[in-house]
């Protein structure tokens, strides 16, 4: 059976690092099922690791969290004008964040109809192109902090090129920070500011703030030009179930893509595309070396490996839905040994186990 292994340990680590690069208080990012470390598990050593609050997209993970966590600092980080979600975000005490002026008025009208009052973030869009007033919208965005039963604690932006571009990095901050200068010389307080996610912590000076949001750098898994030793975590792992000795000639895996060119053993590991190896996540396109380089990737398929007993063996034939065949010619691997491979978490299916060691 599957699973996909995590070293605790390692990961307390990269949360030590993380702090002291920070400086500044965490906002532990668990959206997308904890970044696939699973967001239950994830967000309870997040916790114990002294992390307080919390941030999401989906109002589905709010029941997860509340049943996880003494905390009710849970954050939001979608500004939606849908009722439904707009009564589940304030009747639940959550953090509310607020990008349109449509967002601040369903807010509030559930708020009254609650009897509550809500605690909100402004999000202002630097360049991104999602959520958030634009900064020619500022004069709305003031207005929001008149109504009656929303309650704004803070403030944030969202970097759009933190992994590749720092210049841009930094003139969105500084739109970020005029922004918020405008409002507060209309006499609002603006409360806690935050802007960087991992890759701007990461790849950007002085992007702090008040608090720094952190999710894919917690796995060791973000692109950085930063040396500060984190742990790259995660692995699927299975253990062999079949070895299987095959002559010259043979056709292994679907459509007989792959013919043995000499006799070859092979293990069958039961890990395949329902498991999310094989799979990739697309890589944005930033310029033209980039085009040719996955071009050069469609014309050949880079070589998969699987690790068993500490080596490196190569994947042959098509990779299935749930298992397969790798070359251990001339290896002593047998049935039963566990075999490994590197693999994203958040390409890793949402069904498969998640185990803490």
């Amino acid at each position: 059976m599957s699973r996909y292994v995590i070293d605790k340990k390692k990961l307390e680590e990269n949360i030590k690092l993380i702090k002291k690069k920070a400086g500044v208080d965490l906002i532990g990012v668990v959206k997308g099922n904890g970044y696939g470390f699973g967001i239950e598990e994830f967000t309870k050593i997040l916790a114990q690791n002294g992390i307080n609050t919390f941030a999401v997209t989906e109002v589905d993970d709010i029941e997860i969290l509340k049943n996880i966590l003494d905390t009710q600092n849970i954050l939001i980080m979608r500004s939606t004008a849908i009722e439904a979600e707009a009564k589940i975000i304030a009747e639940n005490h959550c953090t509310a964040t607020i990008g349109s002026l449509e967002a601040a008025r369903v807010i509030n009208k559930v708020s009254a109809e609650l009897k509550v009052k809500t605690d909100c973030h402004l999000k202002i869009d630097t360049g991104l192109g999602r959520y958030g007033f634009l900064p020619s919208e500022i004069e709305d965005a003031i207005k929001c902090y008149d109504f009656e039963n929303l309650n704004f604690t803070g403030a944030y932006t969202h970097f759009s090129s933190a992994f590749t571009n720092t210049p841009l990095t930094e003139a969105q901050l500084q739109i970020f920070k005029d922004a918020m200068e405008q409002i507060k010389k209309a006499g609002k307080e603006v409360g806690i500011l935050h802007a960087a996610n991992s890759p701007a912590l990461l790849n950007a000076e002085d992007v702090c703030l008040d608090a720094v949001r952190i999710g894919s750098a917690f796995t060791g898994r973000v692109i950085t030009k930063s040396e500060i030793g984190l742990n790259r975590l995660g692995s699927l792992e299975a253990e062999v179930i079949e070895t299987k000795t095959f002559p010259a000639g043979y056709s292994i895996g679907y459509n007989g893509l792959y013919k043995t060119k000499r006799e070859t053993k092979i293990a069958i590991v039961p890990i395949g595309h329902y498991d999310g190896f094989g799979l990739a996540k697309e890589k944005e396109i930033a310029d033209l070396r980039s085009v040719f380089s996955q071009f050069k990737k469609y014309l050949k398929k880079s070589q998969m490996y699987v690790r068993i007993n500490g080596r490196m063996y190569s994947v042959i034939g098509e990779i299935g839905l749930s298992h397969t065949a790798v070359d251990i010619t001339g290896s002593d691997v047998k049935i039963g040994d566990t075999a490994s491979v590197d693999i994203s978490p958040l390409l890793v299916n949402p069904r498969i186990k998640r185990v803490y060691k």
